[in-house]
């Protein structure tokens, strides 16, 4: 599993690549990489933390992600690999290689079902609670056989989703992911207009500022929201597909703070104004609560909220297909040529991904306990504990002291924690039962 060649791009055409991505398309790239369906959870997390806390830990996670992709770009400088699996592999040896490759598999495989999941449930809709709640395809035409979950799903990924991820480069992506931001940005707006007009007309829901603990919520049970912003800011998976096409790697960390700053404001408008507008009934799920309106008004800019998103999340799924593709040739086929030179390899690895992710999306109608299982298990390593652990390391012996302290307090925090969601989490699922 040796790491590609400095000049090899994550899929690589026939001739080499040259290094031509802007910073301004590493910005959209980026951002589009962490907005993903991490933005339709951060009101929720609103909901069990409270307003203040919950903004608190939005910074917090912002900041600590900035670190460790300091980190991560400044130790790939420093060694011979290109690859989030090969600086691993440097510091650690192959098994740091493989368990690499394995967390960004799970981690964007989940995400890849997930995303066709919202889609499916956007044009086709589904039950949460013994609650009927109808898609956009179902309040426009009535229930018929073609608007059903299994073919929505199915027409968007043969007809949109096929043709990008068929894509050889990530840059190729970057007007897909400016119309992705843009979307996710009217998503935001119209959700904060909605929520205005609320505030206007009195009609706001009752909002806490704090958390309320009592005898069915302690203390403890507030760590079950951090693996959403955990996985809400989790991109690192694409920090070298993306910085490998810049014309100056080490722009990679100016567009990384941009696109960190955009999406911590756009996490904070939609947190406050979703939480605003539904209150304690709102869902995990934001567009749940978007599927009824009772005038005509309401009910048009209820469709064009979750068009917007299903639509962004379309857009997202290719750049997440790019690194689980990659790694996934790596580590069944290290000793084979790059993968962007197979045809027939590159388009068997794309179709089975597609045909799995499919029929996962279409046998599990909800997998929001993985969502946070991720956040605490995948995205907690490749986010945080990984890049800390390389740090710690010093195979090329650049880290400074601060560096490692640093570097061994974000591990703590990150292991502590996702022991305790876990723990939460499974807990609450034996008592459910």
């Amino acid at each position: 599993m040796s790491p590609a060649p400095e000049n090899v791009p994550l899929l690589p055409a026939a001739k080499p690549c040259t290094r031509t991505a802007s910073v301004s398309g590493a910005v959209f790239n980026v951002s589009t990489s962490i907005i993903g369906a991490g933005i339709m959870s951060i009101p929720f997390a609103l909901k069990v933390l409270g307003i203040i806390p919950a903004l608190v830990l939005i910074v917090f996670v912002a900041f600590l992600t900035d670190i460790s992709v300091e980190l991560l770009l400044r130790f790939t400088h420093s060694g011979d690999s290109t690859t989030y699996a090969g600086v691993m592999k440097e510091s650690f040896g192959p098994i740091g290689s493989i368990a690499t490759q394995i967390c960004i598999m799970i981690t964007n495989l989940g995400c890849l079902i997930m995303y066709q999941i919202i889609i499916g449930d956007v044009f086709s809709g589904n039950k949460e609670g013994g609650k009927v709640h109808l898609g956009v395809l179902q309040e426009w035409f009535g229930n018929h056989w073609w608007n059903a979950r299994e073919f929505s799903i199915l027409f968007t990924l043969v007809f949109i989703l096929l043709p990008l991820v068929l894509l050889r480069r990530v840059d190729s992506l970057r007007f897909s992911s400016f119309v992705s931001v843009l979307l996710a940005v009217v998503f935001v707006g119209i959700s904060s207009v909605m929520a205005i007009m609320a505030i206007i007309e009195g009609k706001t829901k009752s909002t806490r500022l704090v958390p309320e603990l009592d005898e069915e919520t302690s203390f403890l049970d507030l760590f079950t929201a951090v693996p959403v912003l955990v996985t809400a800011f989790c991109f690192h998976f694409n920090v070298h597909p993306i910085s490998s096409e810049l014309h100056k790697p080490s722009n990679m960390i100016i567009a990384v703070r941009i696109a960190l700053l955009l999406c911590a404001i756009v996490y904070f408008v939609i947190g406050i104004f979703g939480y605003l507008l539904f209150g304690d009934s709102l869902m995990s799920d934001i567009l749940m609560n978007f599927d009824q309106s009772a005038d005509t008004t309401g009910a048009l800019l209820n469709d064009v909220v979750r068009l917007s998103y299903a639509v962004h999340l379309m857009l997202v799924f290719p750049l997440l297909n790019f690194p689980l593709r990659s790694n996934i040739n790596e580590l069944l086929f290290p000793k084979k040529a790059p993968l962007g030179t197979d045809q027939t390899r590159f388009l068997a690895i794309t179709m089975a991904l597609l045909i799995f992710s499919y029929l996962a999306a279409i046998a599990f109608p909800n997998i929001w306990y993985i969502f946070q299982f991720m956040g605490s298990t995948s995205a907690a390593c490749l986010a945080f504990i990984f890049p800390g652990a390389i740090a710690l390391r010093d195979v090329n012996g650049i880290a400074t002291k601060k560096d490692k302290v640093v570097a061994l307090g974000m591990v703590i925090l990150a292991v502590v924690t996702s022991v305790i969601a876990i723990s939460i989490n499974i807990n609450n699922a034996l008592k459910s039962k």
